[in-house]
Formats: C-alpha cells, sequence, structure tokens
C-alpha cells in the first residue's frame, strides 16, 4: 500500500487503487480506485481519472475524473458523478465541488436518489455539515420511469424555491412550496416539512374525512409527535358538523422489558338513555379508554394487563370507534418455569346491552391458578398437579368462591403393530362457597348457598391406529380412533355454573375428557367414542377431514341439556372438513347431524377463493339446537358474511362485505329479527400505486342502539406517501 507524498507520481496504472493519507493532523484515510492516477507535486494536486472512486468515513463519490487540491481541501468531481452519503443516500449531478471530508460542497444540476427510492431534483445545490440546501427544487416519491423504462411524469410532485434536505434528522422542508397533482397545481404550501422515507417523523399525518348519519360531516386530523425510536403520541382532533368536537390521543411506549400502549377519546356532549331513545337526553361528558401492556420482569416473572372502559353504553357506536357489546379488563401476573406455571389474574367486565344490569357482571378477583409437571419414575408417563381458586363478587347479584385441587397421569406408548395407546387418571377435590343464589334468573346455574363440596374422578384410554398408503396419486393417511372414560356420577347442579355455561358439541371437544368449556361443571358417567380422521395431500392439494361420535355406557341423567348434542346415551354425529388448494382454494366446513333424524343442528362454513388481489370470502353460520329461551348462552341463531374485492385494473380495485342476520322467531323464539335483517354493508373503490393511495367507502349500519342511530357513513381518504408523517 503506497502512501501519496509530495512528490511526482507519473505512472499510469489501470486499475489503481491504493490508501491516500490526508493532511498533516487528519486521521481518516482516504481511499483512491482509478484507470490513471496522476500527481502534481508544485501544486500538490491529485488528478484521478477513468471510474474514479473515493471513499472516506462512510462518504463515497464516484466519477469520471476527480481532481483533489490538498493544500485547500478541495475536489472536483466531473462526469457521471455519484456522491453517497453515510444514510445511503444517492446524489447525482454534473460536476460537484466538495470539501475532501466528501459531505460538504456545491453540486450542479444535483438528483438526489433517497434510500427509499424518493427523489430530489435542483439547478444547484449547497451541502454543509451533510445538511443540502436546494434551489429551484422538486421533490417525488413516485416512478419516474415506467416498466419499460421510458420516462414517465410522476403523479404527483412538490415544487418549490428552496428545498432543505436533513438526513440525521430524516427530514424534508420547503419554502414557497406547491403541490402539483397530474401536472396541475392544487395547493399552495408556504411551508412544509415531511420525513424524508417511510420511517415516520412528527408533524401532522393524513386528515380522515366522512359523513356518519350520526355525527354529520366529520374531519379528523392527527397529529405526529415522536419523542424517540421508543416512543410515539398521536394527538387528533374531531370536528363534527352537528355534535361537539371529540380529542382523542394514543401513545405507545417500548421499554427495556416490555411495552405498553393507551388510547383516550373525550368530548362534552348530549347524552341520552340506551333504553329510550327519544328522551330529552343531558349534557355530560363521554368518553372511553383503552390501554394494554406486557412486561418482562425477569426470566421467570411477566406482568400483563388490558383496560376498557367507557362513560356510557353508546359513546363508541355513536362514535364508530368500536361496536363490541361488552368490554373486558384484566390483569395477569404470571411465572413459568419449565415444569410449572403459576397464574394469578384479575377480571371486571362493562356491560354495553340495553337491558342488561351492570350488577350482574362479576370482578374475578383473584383467579389463581398453579400446574405442576412431574416426571412419572415407574410407568415413564407424566403428572400434572393443578390448584385453582377463583373469586367472583357482584354489586348485585350471585358472589361466588371457588377453590379446588387435581391431578392428572397420562401415559403415552406406540405398540408393536403401530397404534397410538394414551392411558389418563383425573381426580380433582371442589370446594364452593355462593351468596345470594336466587339472584341468578337461570335456575341450573345457582347451585346450593353456603359451602358445598364434591369430588370428581375418571379413568381413560385412548386409541388411534395410522394407517398410511398411496391414494389417487397423493398420500393418504386414515385414522380410526376409540376413546373409553369412565366415571362415576358427579353432582353437578349442587354447586353454581359460572365458567361452563355455553357447551356444545364440536369436532374440537369430542374427545375431550370433560366436554363442558369451563370447570364448574363435570361430564359425568362412562362412555365411549369413536371417530375417524383422514387425510390426503397430493401436489398443491390437501384434505383434512374428522367425524365421530360417543355412546354413553350408562343411562344415567346428565346434565347437558337437550340440544347440545349430548343429551341422552347416543350424541349427534359432529365432523369437519378442510379443503386447501394451494393459495387460491379455502374451505372450512363443521357440522353436527341429529343422531335420530339426522338434521342439521350446526352447519358452519368458511371459505375464501382467489388471489392476493382479487378474491372471495364466504361464512355461514346456523345453530339449529331447538334449546329453549330459558338458557341464554345457548340460543340458535343463523347468519351469513360476505366479502371480495376485485382488482380490475393494474392499481384499482373494488372491495365490499355484507353481514346478514337470518334469525327468525323459529330459531330463536326471542329474537326480533323477521329472518332476513341486515346488519352492516360496505362497498368502496380504491386506487394505490407506489406513491399515491385513494379511497371512497360507503357503509350503512341496520343496527340501532340509543343515540347511536342507523344509518349511512361515507368515508374519502386521500394519502400522499411520505406527507403527513
Amino acid at each position: 500500500m503506497l502512501l501519496l507524498a509530495a512528490a511526482d507520481i507519473a505512472a499510469v496504472a489501470p486499475a489503481f487503487a491504493q490508501d491516500a493519507k490526508p493532511a498533516e493532523g487528519e486521521a481518516v484515510d482516504i481511499d483512491f480506485a482509478a484507470n490513471q492516477l496522476d500527481y502534481d507535486s508544485d501544486g500538490d494536486i491529485v488528478t484521478a481519472s477513468g471510474d474514479v472512486r473515493m471513499t472516506r468515513e462512510g462518504n463515497r463519490v464516484r466519477a469520471d475524473r476527480i481532481v483533489w487540491k490538498r493544500k485547500t481541501g478541495e475536489v472536483r468531481a466531473e462526469g457521471s458523478v455519484i456522491v453517497q452519503g453515510t444514510e445511503g443516500d444517492l446524489a447525482y449531478g454534473d460536476s460537484v465541488e466538495l470539501k475532501d471530508t466528501l459531505r460538504d460542497g456545491v453540486v450542479e444540476n444535483l438528483l438526489i436518489v433517497l434510500r427509499d427510492g424518493g427523489r430530489l431534483a435542483a439547478t444547484k445545490a449547497v451541502r454543509k455539515d451533510g445538511i443540502s440546501s436546494l434551489d429551484r427544487a422538486v421533490y417525488s416519491p413516485c416512478r419516474v420511469v415506467n416498466d419499460e423504462g421510458c420516462p414517465k411524469e410522476p403523479i404527483w410532485k412538490i415544487t418549490a424555491l428552496r428545498v432543505t434536505h436533513n438526513p440525521v434528522k430524516n427530514r424534508i422542508s420547503y419554502k414557497d412550496a406547491r403541490l402539483e397533482f397530474l401536472g396541475v397545481p392544487v395547493l399552495a404550501l408556504p411551508a412544509l416539512s415531511h420525513p424524508a422515507d417511510d420511517r415516520g417523523g412528527t408533524g401532522f399525518l393524513i386528515p380522515d374525512v366522512q359523513y356518519t348519519k350520526n355525527n354529520g360531516l366529520e374531519v379528523a386530523l392527527p397529529f405526529y409527535v415522536l419523542f424517540g425510536p421508543n416512543r410515539d403520541l398521536t394527538v387528533t382532533p374531531h370536528i363534527f358538523s352537528d355534535v361537539a368536537p371529540l380529542l382523542q390521543a394514543d401513545y405507545r411506549h417500548l421499554t427495556r422489558g416490555g411495552a405498553y400502549q393507551f388510547s383516550s377519546y373525550g368530548t362534552y356532549g348530549r347524552r341520552v338513555s340506551a333504553n329510550d331513545p327519544t328522551g330529552a337526553g343531558f349534557q355530560d361528558f363521554r368518553g372511553y379508554f383503552e390501554g394494554s401492556g406486557r412486561f418482562q420482569l425477569n426470566q421467570r416473572w411477566s406482568l400483563s394487563g388490558s383496560a376498557r372502559v367507557a362513560s356510557d353504553r353508546t359513546f363508541l357506536r355513536r362514535y364508530d370507534i368500536s361496536r363490541d357489546d361488552r368490554l373486558r379488563s384484566t390483569v395477569n401476573l404470571e411465572r413459568t418455569t419449565r415444569s410449572s406455571y403459576l397464574s394469578i389474574e384479575g377480571w371486571a367486565f362493562q356491560t354495553l346491552r340495553t337491558g342488561e344490569s351492570q350488577g350482574q357482571f362479576p370482578v374475578a378477583l383473584p383467579a389463581i391458578d398453579w400446574r405442576k409437571r412431574l416426571a412419572d419414575p415407574f410407568s415413564g408417563g407424566q403428572i400434572e398437579l393443578q390448584l385453582n381458586s377463583l373469586a367472583l363478587i357482584r354489586t348485585s347479584g350471585q358472589d361466588t368462591q371457588r377453590a379446588f385441587a387435581g391431578a392428572r397421569w397420562d401415559l403415552r406408548r406406540i405398540t408393536p403393530w403401530g397404534q397410538e395407546v394414551k392411558l389418563t387418571a383425573y381426580g380433582r377435590a371442589d370446594a364452593y362457597h355462593t351468596d345470594d343464589v336466587l339472584a341468578t334468573a337461570t335456575a341450573d346455574y345457582r347451585g346450593q348457598p353456603g359451602w358445598t363440596g364434591r369430588a370428581i374422578g375418571a379413568l381413560a384410554a385412548e386409541v388411534r391406529w395410522p394407517l398410511v398408503g398411496e391414494f389417487l396419486g397423493g398420500q393418504q393417511r386414515l385414522t380410526p380412533r376409540l376413546q373409553l372414560v369412565g366415571t362415576p356420577k358427579t353432582s353437578n347442579l349442587k354447586v353454581p355454573n359460572e365458567d361452563a355455561r355455553a357447551v356444545d358439541l364440536e369436532d374440537s371437544n369430542l374427545f375431550a375428557l370433560n366436554r363442558f368449556a369451563g370447570y364448574d361443571r363435570w361430564e359425568d358417567s362412562s362412555r365411549v367414542t369413536y371417530g375417524v380422521d383422514w387425510a390426503w395431500d397430493a401436489p398443491g392439494l390437501r384434505i383434512d377431514a374428522n367425524i365421530g361420535q360417543s355412546y354413553r355406557l350408562t343411562n344415567n341423567q346428565t346434565t347437558f341439556p337437550d340440544g347440545t348434542g349430548l343429551f341422552g346415551r347416543t350424541s349427534d354425529i359432529v365432523g369437519r372438513t378442510n379443503v386447501r388448494y394451494k393459495n387460491f382454494i379455502s374451505f372450512t366446513h363443521r357440522y353436527r347431524l341429529d343422531k335420530d333424524s339426522l338434521a342439521i343442528r350446526r352447519n358452519e362454513i368458511d371459505a375464501t377463493v382467489g388471489s392476493n388481489r382479487t378474491y372471495a370470502t364466504v361464512g355461514y353460520l346456523r345453530l339449529n339446537r331447538n334449546i329453549g329461551p330459558q338458557l341464554e348462552d345457548l340460543r340458535d341463531r343463523e347468519e351469513v358474511r360476505l366479502g371480495g374485492r376485485l382488482q380490475f385494473a393494474r392499481y384499482w380495485s373494488l372491495f365490499g362485505s355484507t353481514i346478514i342476520d337470518l334469525t327468525g322467531r323459529r330459531e330463536d323464539p326471542a329474537s326480533l329479527a323477521d329472518g332476513y335483517e341486515p346488519v352492516r354493508h360496505r362497498i368502496g373503490i380504491t386506487y394505490e400505486d407506489d406513491c399515491l393511495t385513494f379511497g371512497f367507502t360507503w357503509r350503512r349500519d341496520y343496527d340501532a342502539q340509543g343515540d347511536a342511530r342507523r344509518g349511512n357513513t361515507f368515508q374519502l381518504r386521500l394519502s400522499f406517501r411520505n406527507l403527513g408523517r
């Protein structure tokens, strides 16, 4: 490696490359690469020509010819000049005058290509301390060439007398600018600043404009504040033509041990009763808060939580924030090791449904669950110990406290013939205490007042026999399954039912040890369950299916209501079918057939056909269980969901969706629907390319509650890439 010194360099060396030591006191080298290198010892001038490349501290210059005056520190690059900074942005020019730091200088006919593909062009630019000041400049993130490589006019651009590009702050600032769309000036911008790429920065975001039946014309103008790489805040004032303004704030923070976020809404407006929407109402504060977070305290302990609280039952729907009818708040402290798990939780609920009493909704504090896994030293199986407690408190309803201790043993073996055998033993002791049982309307959910105990036990054996072979050009796997469960009669109705109300036989719980969803009900009596799983794989195509049924060996009356599929000795028949063809077709069908008449008691379909650009989705659900209205958790229903997207041009697409409630009096005697009740329709059109997004959406809501009336919503969205961020 040769050092440049005060001596003549007359030789011409193709593909010459060397380190050039800067002037006295400089500690950083300058790297050269060129086809030819000349040195004027009298003037201390280095002239490089022929694909010249010059690098210093991550700053790079490439040109046909570079002249470096070592005494003054001036570098002049000529011919197809490319300057690349440490941030990755590229600057193109006819001629460039730089300092030997390669950061500062003057450029004629400048073109800057930003890291994300955006472009800045100017007749002249001065760069000092890495900041570029451009005269008579134009900026656009849009493509300037088509697919054939021919030049094209960008869809939109910003022209200005002066533009400043600060790569350190990642900002582009304008003076006396104007926005041009399709070559036509549409907006004057005396002062403007936005991020140089899609990383974001402090400033206004894209406004949201829409019209709703409830609030009239709405304009939302978010302001984004970036406190650092791990914290930001968005403050959004919502201005309405028919109601008082609303203020929204969203905050996010990523810490060393976790992350949390919250959103809050607030306004002072007219509130009416959800039960009497035509009433006079009164002026009051209305708002909503939601937040969530999770923190890893150390290797084993973690803390997570979420909170959702609304001022009244119609605020979320009135301001189109959410259509949830119940809000849940939780906190959970967890400890996890390789063989144990501890959870200490708290739950609270808020109802937004008309006619429901808030006092009937419990606060669960605490809900404690501890589990420990142990290896069976005798048979090689696995033992799991469990301790669980729960306290439910209601302000005007039944209070319940529960605690139990349980143990489970599992052993899995593969026989020489290929069968998979699983043996299970389970035992549990429960203790309950209840107050105010008459406050619970459904008698089956109450239990006995005071202290009540019960013991639960079960033995189970399950056998699977996978049979694998070729079929129709693919590979199939046929797996018959047989399960035997023995358990004594259990006094279920003596204890309250808080967590096992919505029971329904389906393919996911057919072979479960307890087919109730929670702990408060236990499926007693012995039974045999049988079924078959089938899978078939071919190039690009996969089919999975299963079907099964169970039969009780004893004639004991069970606690399952008639219509759940588990009433009587023989259960209904349940199954599921999944079909997937590449990424084009996805189809899932779940069903339950009546054991006597083979009538369809559950029919659920979810299907998607198409690509990412053009697709259609269909969802259908019908529950025809014939359960009376006395069990509000098991009512029948029927609905259909349709959605789709059609891309009819390269950048244009249509989209839409609808939800229709098909429930009638035949399915649910307590329903007010007439068998065809639209819930929500939505249709829109959008244009999206590399630098512009435009969309118009119409939505109609048919569900009215309180001052959240049914009606139309029209939304307009126009987004310019990198603007409004």
